[in-house]
């Protein structure tokens, strides 16, 4: 089989221009390309992951505010957790719920970005992609 990789996720939202802003500014995010001034490709600081932020009126915006954290949600890696947490608070964020730790050790807490997106921040005891086999 040929090499298949996930290239990007995208998620159609009501603002794309100040989501990406926003994330850019608060979740050390880079956007790599825009097109039409409504899709915005942003990349993580590991330069592995994309994510597409996009306004297009052919489909409905989903009500992410109203939507349980478990249906969607982006997971962001942090060193640590607690200050990222608050910074994000600081910017417009909402907390879903409070910095905790799993039974594996992973520390984590579940955020509303200010458009209601479900955002994740942790630290995992034990790194994903090293678990890869």
């Amino acid at each position: 089989m040929s090499n298949i990789f996930v290239e990007h996720t995208a998620i159609n939202v009501p603002n794309a221009t100040d989501m990406a802003k926003w994330y850019k500014e608060n979740l050390n995010m880079q956007i790599v390309r825009t097109a039409q001034n409504q899709t915005h490709f942003l990349a993580d600081a590991s330069g592995r992951t994309i994510l597409e932020i996009y306004t297009n009126p052919a489909a409905a915006v989903p009500d992410y505010q109203n939507q349980a954290p478990l249906v969607l949600h982006i997971a962001f890696q942090a060193d640590n957790v607690k200050e990222c947490t608050e910074n994000l608070l600081k910017a417009g964020a909402s907390i879903v719920e409070s910095i905790h730790t799993t039974e594996i050790g992973d520390e984590m807490a579940m955020l509303r970005d200010p458009w209601g997106i479900a955002i994740q921040i942790l630290k995992r005891a034990h790194p994903m992609l090293s678990l890869r086999e």
